[in-house]
Formats: C-alpha cells, structure tokens, sequence
C-alpha cells in the first residue's frame, strides 16, 4: 500500500471563505485516503467556522507539531496563541498576523520536508502587510524564502495557463516583457510540464502582447521584435512552442486545447479566460521552486463570507493537485537519481551524438554525391 504524503494548508484569512471552503473540501472522504492534511492555524477559529456551517462529518485532531499527527485524520497545528474574533468580511490586522503567523510555520516545516507539499487559503493582502511581509502575494514571498525562480500557474484538467508578469500595474507590463524575461519563463514553464505534470514533450502556445499580435506593426512592435525571437530561442533550445498568437482567437475558437500549456504576457490576459472557462475551478500553482505550493484560484471572498455560500471545488482541487504534483515530482527525482554516464575514451571512440541537422546531412550527402560521380569519371578514363 503507497504512503500517504503529509499536506499542510495555512488557515489564510479568518474573516474571509478560506475556513468555509477548506473544512467543506475536507468532506470529501477519499482526501484523508490518500494524504494525511495537517492545517496551521487556530484550533479556536476552525472550531467557530466548523460550528457555523455545521459540518460535523468528521473531526480535526489537534497536533502539536508534523511529526506528531495523526496520519488518519484531519489535522491542526496552532500557530497562535490569540483568542480568535472572527469578523466576517471584515479586513484587520489581527487577521493578518494570524495569516502571516500560519504560513510562516507552515513554510518553515514545508524547507524542512516534514510536508510533502503546501496548500494556502486565500489572504488579504493589504492587512498581511509587516515588517517580514512585504510581498504582493504569496507567489513573491514564497520566492523571497524558498530555492528557484517562481512561474504562475493556473490549471485545471488540461487547462494550463501560466504569466510572463505576475501582480504588475499595466503601465508597467510592456517594459519588463523581454527577449530574456520571457525565454526564462519558459525554460521553467517547459521544465514544470515535464517533472510537475508527467509530459513527456509538452507543447506550448506563446501569447502576444498588443491586440492582433501587433496587426504587423500598426499596433506596436514588441511581438515582432521581443516575442518571435524569444519564441525562435526557446525552439533552437529543444522548447516545442508557438508564437506570439492573439489571445482573443486562441481562446475563442478553442485552439488552445491543441496545447498543453499557454503562455501569457500578463495577469489579466491568462486569468480571465481561464476563470471564465474554469467557473468553480482552477488552481493557482506556483512552478518554478523547490517545493510544491498550490491553492484556489479565487481570493477572501469578504463580500459572500459567513454566509455558507462559497464553493469548495477551487481548493478541493488544489489539494488534489498538491498531492499529485509532490507524487510526480517524486518519481521524477527517483527516475533521474543516476543517470548512466556516457562512456568516455581517449581515443573518442564514444561521442555523445550531436543534434540532427538537415541542412548538414544534405551537404554531406551531397558531397558524398560529388566524390562518388568524380570517381566514376576517372575509372571511365581509365
């Protein structure tokens, strides 16, 4: 029987839908099945959520650390001693610092390994804001802490959608997309398909940035001049992708579907497609590091929050997508542990084989052509 992997999620915002969404995904039965969730936050506050939405179809077993849950249930680890005063939709600093305690512990377990993987609820992110949180999101603090260059990826089934420029004003998007910006996004996008999601040779759809792809120069250069050869780049490097495509046909006509991945120049032309195509669904995930983070694809919800309305699919899905990725990415290490050297002779006897080049090969043949025709001209003389 396989282990089952130690998932921890951070509690988010106790004012908002986090708690509602999280303890109503835990009613799935088949979660605890295959992971054993380890919650960090405030046993008070899950208590209070729990009460109010009543679910009773299960109970959490508070834990004082990782190494000492109970890997049948459903677990929490405190992570504040503060008396909680849930105020829902209300945005507070006390709110925040409960957040930002949570996910430093959590983050803190998560480096030392004692959970495969790590789910987040939604923060806000004005009242996270302290002197050791000073990020736009988690997407940022998460590469302030961990190992890597982070990749915003939202996905879902098939689905996958990732950003050049994460939480940028638009005033600010057209300088930081690049030749280099964009080349590195997606040597990790590429990367991430093939350890993170099992692709052997993942095929991505390059956005443009202007409206028609720059309508051949009517509508700005930056596709001709910074997106093809980026995209050529990334082919000469063994990257299948295509681009700059207008995101409006892409998505409209349902091409994208052709595609295991899409990348965007920015937040708002990957996300709304994809949270329009998605509804309920989507998971953010975070490519690019170390470790594996996910988390629902929407925010605090304070508009609906406390009112037992709010979908749990979203972060139902990022915790299955959690435990699949930390799965996946274990057999990835385990297959690529220790690759065979190539044998090495000083006589370079053994090589290792160069790229196939066409053009190269018909020169050869051609030349090859050459000699042959040479040589049947001189035994015709002879």
């Amino acid at each position: 029987m396989e282990q089952k992997i130690k998932i921890g999620i951070t509690q988010g915002d106790i004012n908002g839908i986090g708690y509602e969404v999280l303890l109503k995904a835990l009613t799935d039965p088949h979660i605890t099945e295959v992971c054993t969730p380890i919650i960090y936050g405030s046993a008070k506050a899950a208590a209070f959520h729990k009460k109010t939405f009543a679910i009773d179809s299960y109970t959490i077993s508070v834990a004082r650390s990782a190494d000492e849950v109970n890997l049948s249930k459903v677990n929490i680890i405190n992570t504040s001693n503060e008396e909680p005063k849930v105020e829902f939709g209300t945005a507070s600093e006390e709110a925040g610092m409960m957040a930002f305690t949570a996910l430093e512990r959590a983050v803190a377990d998560l480096k030392a390994g004692k959970i495969a993987a790590l789910v987040t609820c939604p923060i806000n992110k004005a009242t996270i804001q302290n002197d050791n949180f000073k990020f736009a999101g988690h997407t940022e603090y998460l590469s302030n802490r961990c190992n890597g260059t982070t990749l915003m990826v939202m996905c879902y089934e098939h689905l996958r959608v990732a950003l050049v420029t994460n939480h940028l004003p638009v005033t600010s998007v057209s300088k930081n997309i690049t030749v280099d910006n964009i080349l590195a996004k997606l040597r990790i996008l590429n990367n991430s398909l093939k350890r993170d999601f099992e692709i052997i040779t993942p095929r991505i759809a390059v956005l443009g940035l202007n409206p028609h792809v720059g309508d051949n120069g009517l509508l700005g250069h930056e596709d001709a001049e910074i997106i093809v050869p980026a995209v050529n780049k990334a082919n000469e490097e063994g990257i299948v992708c295509v681009g700059p495509l207008a995101a409006d046909g892409l998505f409209g006509s349902g091409n994208y579907k052709k595609y295991d991945a899409v990348l965007a120049m920015y937040h708002d032309q990957g996300l709304a497609p994809f949270k329009a195509l998605t509804m309920e669904h989507g998971v953010n995930y975070t490519a690019g590091l170390d470790i594996v983070r996910t988390s629902p694809s929407h925010g605090t919800g304070f508009d609906i929050a406390g009112k037992n309305i709010a979908s749990p699919y979203s972060m139902r899905d990022a915790i299955y997508a959690a435990i699949s990725i930390a799965k996946n990415r274990a057999r990835h290490k385990e297959m690529y542990a220790n690759p065979l050297p190539f044998p090495k002779n000083e006589d370079k006897k053994y090589e290792r084989p160069k790229p196939f080049d066409p053009a190269k090969q018909d020169a050869i043949y051609a030349l090859k052509a050459a000699q042959q025709k040479e040589q049947q001209e001189e035994q015709a003389k002879q």
